[in-house]
């Protein structure tokens, strides 16, 4: 006797299923990493770097203003020496609000979000301060200026996040060619507008260039790394193939995954069919969404960034930033305070403005090509030796060039000395500034990198008091001692490091 279909249904249901089971496995699939591989650095990274040196070169020159403004206004509203000093440290501490709260953005709302506001924050500040009528305007506005001006790490994770692993190291010592084209450039902007108009002109123009990157925000992209950490795949899929077709590249075959399955699917699994079926991206996301607390953001990527897999790395980091800003932005500082100490301390006299000036303008502009031969030195050792043992080794080497200052040196062997020291201070500084992005997964890359930066601006709060208060109250022998123990510590922190990324791919 035959059975009704309704009595006796076909199984095509459960064929479906292994079947849909069968296609999902055998699916051919990418991650970021692989297609950026494949297609290589090309005309779009390139077009990337040159917008986010640009972000640089405006950080820079923010950065290197601090070496004239202090003197300059020191002359005019004849402030005391504690005044000059807090007017750099209040620069610092707003570089270090931002570079947490910009991180926060930049990995909540998106890479581009981070650049547009910190930009214009900048910008709008930095017209602003050219304005100030009295020391606390001025010191208020450039406190604001430094909030903006620390998104600048937000440029360097969006670039770097474009490259591909193998050659990330080398095209991140080329990114640091643009923070030596702005210290370089700032240099020569002063000796040329403060002679011929005002220290407002300086400020007003040292502004200009983070203004010129907003006409050009329109084509930016976002990076693919942070829309497949977002669940966005099809929009990042769609930023790869812009890149490839602007390099006249390929991706590879398949679709984008946000992680490369190292499991195989077991159809006799106890887990229920619908885990199976979904997209490999969104069971991740799905942890993603659990681990960070339904987009309290901030609090769980601080949790993410002490957890026990990253605690050491990110201790140490948060160190490593603080001895390296404290030991660049005190070289920046001692160009312009060392030999004007020495010749005050020696002669118990003040000397002419004009000749002050001078030497502040040649010292500084030679001491900022320094860092052309730290970046060279640094880009061949980080992919030989790797990036620990390149930090630790400048950082030494940067200590015996301080050494000598412990004692007063003619003019001439002084800036051969803070060259040598300015050199190595940058090497180590950029790759530190390539370490930090490989160490932290995407989800809390710029959060970590924009917290650690924010520790590093605390040695920009505390150097001035070092570099300019200590020599202007003739303790020269200390304040170089205290430079040195700095930079031996954070050696020593370099070496402790547990993670070694060269060559690695970014999680």
């Amino acid at each position: 006797m035959l059975l009704s279909s309704e009595d006796n249904p076909p199984p095509t249901t459960g064929l479906c299923i292994a079947t849909s089971m069968d296609n999902a496995a055998s699916m051919e699939t990418y991650t970021t990493d692989d297609a950026l591989s494949a297609m290589g650095f090309g005309k779009f990274q390139a077009l990337v770097l040159v917008y986010a040196g640009m972000g640089w070169v405006a950080e820079a020159m923010e950065v290197m203003l601090l070496s004239f403004v202090g003197p300059l206004v020191r002359e005019e509203w004849k402030i005391s020496a504690q005044d000059e000093s807090l007017l750099s440290s209040v620069v610092f501490f707003g570089m270090l609000i931002g570079a947490c709260g910009w991180g926060f953005v930049s990995d909540k709302y998106g890479r581009r979000t981070g650049l547009l506001f910190s930009t214009l924050f900048t910008t709008g500040m930095g017209f602003l301060s050219a304005l100030s009528p009295n020391y606390l305007c001025l010191m208020a506005l450039r406190f604001l200026v430094g909030v903006g001006v620390g998104g600048g790490h937000v440029f360097s994770s969006w670039f770097l996040e474009f490259v591909p692993a193998q050659n990330r190291g080398t095209w991140m010592m080329v990114f640091s060619f643009f923070w030596t084209i702005g210290t370089v450039l700032e240099a020569s902007l002063a000796w040329v507008v403060v002679t011929a108009l005002s220290w407002r002109w300086l400020l007003a123009l040292t502004a200009l260039p983070c203004f010129l990157l907003l006409p050009f925000f329109g084509i930016t992209p976002e990076s693919p790394r942070y829309l497949c950490v977002q669940n966005r795949m099809s929009d990042a899929t769609l930023v790869l193939e812009r890149m490839a077709k602007a390099n006249q590249s390929a991706l590879p075959p398949g679709i984008l995954t946000y992680q490369r399955e190292e499991t195989k699917v077991d159809h006799h699994a106890a887990s229920s069919e619908t885990d199976h079926l979904l997209p490999v991206r969104e069971k991740e996301c799905t942890d993603d969404d659990d681990a960070m607390s339904s987009k309290s953001g901030s609090v769980a990527a601080l949790r993410s960034l002490l957890s026990r897999k990253l605690r050491r790395s990110t201790l140490l980091l948060w160190f490593v930033f603080y001895a390296n800003s404290f030991a660049y932005y005190g070289l920046v500082l001692l160009t312009s305070q060392l030999s004007d100490a020495n010749r005050s301390c020696a002669s118990g006299m003040r000397h002419v403005k004009s000749e002050n000036d001078a030497n502040l303008y040649k010292d500084t502009f030679i001491t900022s090509f320094a860092e052309v031969p730290g970046l060279i030195v640094s880009a061949v050792l980080v992919e030989w030796v790797g990036r620990k043992a390149t930090m630790w080794c400048l950082m030494f080497i940067c200590c015996c060039f301080l050494g000598p200052l412990v004692l007063h040196q003619n003019e001439l062997l002084t800036t051969v000395f803070l060259f040598g020291a300015r050199a190595c201070a940058m090497g180590s500084f950029t790759v530190l500034c390539l370490y930090a992005p490989e160490v932290y997964p995407t989800s809390v890359r710029s959060t970590g990198v924009g917290i650690a930066t924010a520790i590093g601006r605390i040695g920009g709060i505390v150097c001035p008091l070092v570099a300019v208060g200590m020599l202007r109250s003739c303790h020269q022998v200390e304040a170089i001692i205290v430079f040195e123990v700095v930079l031996c510590l954070a050696a020593v922190a370099c070496m402790l490091f547990p993670v070694e990324t060269k060559g690695r791919e970014m999680n």
